[in-house]
């Protein structure tokens, strides 16, 4: 698989909320989350959690453009535009904007997420 296969199964169980085909593309061990609160997550227990939780919530989809990639032999970097709309504690929809990165390394034939950092935009 390459890189920016590997990228696009990635983006594509995120934004249907698919854990079950979402987790295969993260790395077992090395892994952090970097939320855009500056919440940061360092292990694949807290990572699976936290996906768990937020995929179960009906209410939030994300659209995004790919900025840029980056890939050399052993690691892949994508940065994305994200428009993310949910739902306030009191129904009210909201929309954010933030930029999304992400970072893959090469493990044999597959690419695995090792670094998601949002960060929110002005």
């Amino acid at each position: 698989m390459t890189f920016h296969e590997a990228l696009q199964t990635h983006l594509k169980a995120l934004t249907e909320k698919d854990l079950t085909n979402f987790l295969p593309t993260v790395h077992e061990e090395n892994l952090s989350l970097i939320l855009p609160t500056g919440s940061y997550l360092n292990n694949r227990q807290e990572f699976e959690s936290f996906h768990q939780g937020w995929f179960s919530d009906p209410d939030w989809s994300m659209h995004y453009e790919v900025v840029k990639t980056v890939v050399t032999a052993e690691m892949g970097l994508a940065l994305l535009n994200v428009l993310y709309n949910d739902l306030d504690p009191q129904g009210q929809p909201y929309e954010k904007r933030y930029y999304l990165t992400l970072v893959f390394q090469k493990q044999g034939e597959d690419w695995l997420l090792v670094h998601d950092q949002n960060t929110f935009q002005n």
